[in-house]
């Protein structure tokens, strides 16, 4: 007697039924965020409700839940609607709180061809294309910023940019001091120097290598928020003192507040002549390589020891697509490598790439995010991602603009470095120098308007006289590539409006 299986009788059938419900749904929510669509809805960004009125839509908080499947498709796309109707959609150009934007249509796509592969790109023998398209992606991307190292150099993805970033420090233990691979941190008291405005991920690698964030050291900013490399040279100098062995530097192409650019040049003869590992983290503004008229700000990068960039971020790749790129990538698997025969079986020719592509890496199950990269680059090419580039610094440019205008706006930096901008919205009525009130009361306003959500911050590092504006400011990110100037006025016409609001109940 065979065995059968009642579960899937007909997986083709099933799920041409479920695209095909799922389709129209799919196109008249995004169709609503499409400023070029009919069906364009200014308000269709979502609105802010709280996590106990969502458990109220989604869960019944009964002993079958989740025992018995759903009765019917009709049950399923009720609870699939209510997905769609209340998460931030972050196709609306008015989505301007985070680093990343929407996601674009070849992204889709390409998310769907993974999830149809499903396949582990860990070894070569279950993911032999994805395997060979991350190989040639990443030594292309990679030969962008290592221009002296343009046939050895490669890069490898990993689930983020934290975890990227905590892999480069990895590297910098085990190809500086190959002895911590098996002994730990042994009798070394490491140092790694930092900005002050680096991001919170250098604290979390030194913390989980075992270092101590008490040894990460952060460096002064000069003015317009880069890390100062007087400042840089004291601090290694005090700490070699102190008994230091200074083991890492951590540089930002694009802060995560800010958006400043450390001077890579200068840190890069700073890192060789103490002999430290040098990073950088581009996982926001590393992506300015694409533009020729901006990547300037990268000057030095080619000196690097390591490099983290995120193509979810300023290209627009699905979330989540970050590479640690490298000028030596066989540096991957000499610095993370371990006997695991029953899983790596090793390459014919050691002259060969290495295609077990986890072997590189301290994990071993990866999705291939370097795919959706991959099809991205094939559909728009280089011109497509510089064209979307230059178009969102020009939308800064307009914005800061127009408000220097209006002296209700107060810059916190003149001349933005990158996407994001950052400023004071206060009113003449309102008085007070702290203007954290204002600035989440406008925030959250917003937000209910199911048009703008945009971020707001505290000041760092600041240091305000008496008479100086302080409080969180409002750190806006004109990421989207649908953004125009008239919603740029719409923007600034909202805060206005909202801010007299706030007067009014104040």
């Amino acid at each position: 007697m065979g065995i059968t299986s009642e579960l899937e009788a007909n997986r083709v059938q099933e799920l041409d039924e479920l695209l095909t419900i799922l389709k129209p749904r799919l196109l008249e929510y995004i169709s609503k965020s499409d400023p070029n669509s009919s069906n364009y809805q200014s308000d269709s960004l979502g609105n802010y409700q709280e996590p106990q009125f969502l458990k109220t839509q989604f869960f019944k908080y009964t002993e079958d839940e989740l025992t018995k499947p759903v009765a019917n498709t009709d049950e399923l796309f009720a609870v699939i609607d209510k997905v769609l109707q209340y998460s931030v959609n972050t196709w609306n150009p008015g989505f301007m709180d985070k680093l990343y934007a929407s996601n674009n249509p070849i992204g889709v796509i390409s998310d769907i061809l993974l999830s149809v592969l499903n396949t582990n790109s860990h070894v070569y023998t279950v993911s032999p294309v994805l395997s060979v398209i991350e190989n040639y992606i990443g030594r292309k991307y990679a030969s962008l910023f290592f221009t002296n190292n343009k046939t050895t150099c490669g890069g490898l993805t990993f689930s983020g940019g934290s975890w990227s970033n905590i892999t480069s420090l990895q590297m910098a233990r085990s190809l500086k001091f190959p002895d911590t691979k098996l002994k730990g941190n042994g009798n070394y008291k490491f140092a790694i120097y930092t900005s002050k405005h680096c991001h919170y991920s250098v604290e979390k690698a030194a913390i989980l290598l075992g270092i101590g964030a008490n040894s990460v050291f952060k460096v002064d900013i000069s003015d317009d928020g880069s890390m100062n490399i007087d400042s840089l040279q004291e601090t290694i100098n005090r700490t070699i003192k102190e008994g230091y062995t200074p083991l890492y530097i951590n540089a930002t192409a694009g802060t995560t507040v800010f958006g400043s650019y450390d001077p890579f040049e200068a840190i890069s003869k700073i890192a060789h002549k103490h002999n430290i590992y040098f990073h950088i983290d581009g996982s926001w503004g590393g992506n300015v390589i694409f533009s020729d008229e901006h990547k300037y700000k990268l000057k030095g990068c080619e000196h690097a020891d390591s490099i983290t960039v995120n193509p979810h971020k300023m290209l627009g790749i699905p979330n989540t697509c970050s590479f640690l790129l490298i000028p030596h990538v066989g540096n991957f698997q000499t610095a993370m490598s371990l006997q695991a025969p029953y899983l790596f079986h090793g390459r014919e020719d050691d002259d060969d790439e290495n295609y077990d592509l986890a072997d590189g890496t301290m994990g071993c199950g990866r999705r291939a995010d370097s795919f959706k990269f991959y099809m991205a680059w094939l559909y728009y090419g280089y011109e497509g991602f510089q064209k979307r580039i230059n178009h969102a610094f020009k939308i800064v440019e307009y914005f800061v603009t127009q408000i220097k205008q209006d002296s209700r706006f107060k810059l916190i930096i003149d001349d933005p470095q990158c996407f994001q901008v950052c400023f004071y919205y206060k009113p003449k009525s309102y008085k007070s120098h702290d203007n954290t009130d204002i600035t989440r009361f406008i925030s959250r306003e917003l937000h209910k308007l199911g048009k703008y959500l945009v971020d707001f911050s505290p000041n760092p590092t600041a240091k305000p006289k008496e008479n100086e504006e302080r409080g969180e400011f409002f750190r806006v990110v004109f990421n989207s590539p649908i953004l125009t100037d008239k919603i740029i006025d719409d923007l600034i016409s909202s805060i206005i409006k909202v801010g007299k609001q706030f007067e009014f109940e104040n």
